[in-house]
């Protein structure tokens, strides 16, 4: 069976969609019977097309030249200059009016060839290097790739203007010679007769909760309109929970024997070792946040004794709940734990700023730290050294961060909604994300004198509950479920 995963959100950062975008991609090209092949994409830029069909003839230095194009349009300038802006601006005006034109014309949207063989660095470091392992590095470099030269983004634009005249179109995708594609949520495009389309779904916050995305109005119609389209094409979904999947149905009933619950999978980077508390100051100090004025925090003296602290990993942005956290935090300082440390690991999302305001009294103070960037080795420690890791959100679709600490030998403390117990089960302490009280008090237990016991019942019920996102435990399902695809 060939099999094309689409590898955009691969581009972007270490954790979440794209951390499990390289991990399926690698994951499944380890399975009997399926070749997978990746398809490159930019989120909001066009880029170049690659080799087109009949390359074959072509002398060498015109297929090296063609290849090294896509490369340089994939690397996005931190600051593109005006001519940059002003051209991708006109091409994205410009997409979706062609793309139209092409799909009233029956036209499909053709994918180039990309061959890694002398772009092995690029492929490596650009898509996979943030979580798989280096010994991954040969089977990923030597996979096939397929080239999307338009934007993610304009082809929702296609979808959302057509939608506007009663009725969104997408194109069509050339994906002949394909039995399944798998997008990475919704996707704002159609695939060839012949070929099974797979949304990886990863939750219905955009319907359900719009409140808490960024730019409300164009994320929750990109995903309605989109979704819409996959499942009157007769899309399956692997949907990342329990939760996730009737998060699905109650808003798509008709889809409920297309779609299945496949986990997400944990990194191999996270695990339960022997390691020093003392390294923790350090990773404070050297990771503090860059982009907030007067950076991330106080720093901590050099050789700093090691500290009580509370974690939190996420995104910087309201859905997340940080500032319930921050309540909580300060009520256990005052009343149980005056040197309690509080760290934010996370980039700053939308609508940052009032939640950094809040924090901004702290961060000047000392006793609370913002980092960024940690990688997995240094977020495995302190995964493994926090008094308890704390996963406050409102809404998710899994929730890495507390599987994540499981894997490594700590505590989770997580709000009471339906995901977390569907990915942690008895492995967490739970509290009411409205309430900060709540969560002082459920925190408080975890630090009194006659904790212990509880706490070594919760480490030993999260290697167990964590197991089950092994790679080793998730695959074999990607496999069932691929065949019966194959079956169908």
């Amino acid at each position: 069976m060939r099999v094309l995963l689409e590898l955009r959100p691969a581009l972007d950062g270490h954790a979440g969609i794209p951390q499990e975008t390289r991990l399926l991609f690698r994951g499944l090209g380890l399975l009997k019977g399926l070749s997978v092949e990746g398809l490159m994409q930019s989120s909001n830029r066009v880029i170049a097309g690659g080799l087109p069909a009949g390359f074959e003839g072509w002398r060498e230095h015109r297929r090296i030249h063609s290849l090294s194009r896509v490369v340089v349009s994939l690397q996005q300038s931190s600051r593109p200059s005006r001519k940059e802006r002003l051209i991708a601006g006109l091409q994205l005006l410009l997409k979706p009016a062609q793309m139209l034109l092409g799909r009233l014309l029956g036209r499909r949207l053709a994918l180039g060839h990309f061959e890694p063989e002398q772009f092995r660095d690029f492929v490596w470091r650009a898509m996979f290097a943030k979580t798989l392992p280096h010994d991954d590095f040969a089977a990923v470099t030597a996979a096939r790739f397929r080239v999307c030269r338009l934007p993610w983004s304009a082809l929702h634009a296609t979808g959302l203007l057509t939608a506007r005249f009663g009725r969104a179109v997408y194109p069509r995708l050339d994906t002949r010679g394909y039995e399944v594609m798998i997008a990475e949520t919704p996707y704002p495009g159609r695939v060839a007769p012949g070929t099974r389309l797979v949304v990886r779904y990863h939750d219905a916050i955009p319907l359900l909760m719009p409140h808490t995305i960024s730019d409300r109005s164009y994320h929750q119609a990109t995903h309605y309109h989109a979704l819409k389209r996959n499942v009157a094409d007769g899309a399956w979904f692997a949907c990342v929970s329990d939760a996730t999947r009737r998060d699905l149905l109650s808003v798509f009933p008709e889809v409920a024997e297309r779609a299945v619950t496949i986990h997400n999978m944990v990194s191999h980077h996270y695990r339960a070792e022997d390691s020093s508390s003392r390294l923790v100051p350090e990773i404070i100090n050297i990771r503090r946040n860059q982009s907030i004025k007067g950076g991330g925090g106080r720093m901590l003296p050099s050789g700093a004794a090691p500290m009580p602290f509370l974690l939190m990993v996420s995104t910087i942005e309201p859905r997340k709940n940080h500032l319930a956290l921050l309540s909580a935090w300060e009520q256990l300082r005052t009343e149980l734990m005056p040197d309690l440390q509080l760290v934010l690991v996370g980039a700053l999302g939308w609508e940052h700023k009032a939640i950094v305001k809040r924090f901004r009294p702290w961060l000047d103070r000392g006793g609370m730290h913002l980092l960024e960037d940690v990688p997995a080795p240094e977020l495995r420690l302190l995964y493994r050294h926090a008094a308890a890791t704390v996963c406050p959100s409102f809404g998710e679709g899994f929730d890495f961060s507390g599987v994540e600490a499981m894997r490594c030998g700590g505590v989770v403390a997580a709000s009471d909604i339906p995901v977390h117990h569907d990915i942690f089960g008895p492995a967490a302490e739970y509290f009411s994300p409205y309430s900060a009280g709540q969560l002082a008090a459920v925190l408080k237990r975890l630090f009194g004198a006659d904790a212990e016991p509880r706490r070594q019942e919760l480490v030993r019920l999260g290697d167990e509950v964590s197991s089950r996102y092994l790679p080793e435990r998730v695959l074999p399902q990607w496999q069932a479920f691929l065949d019966r695809l194959n079956e169908a």
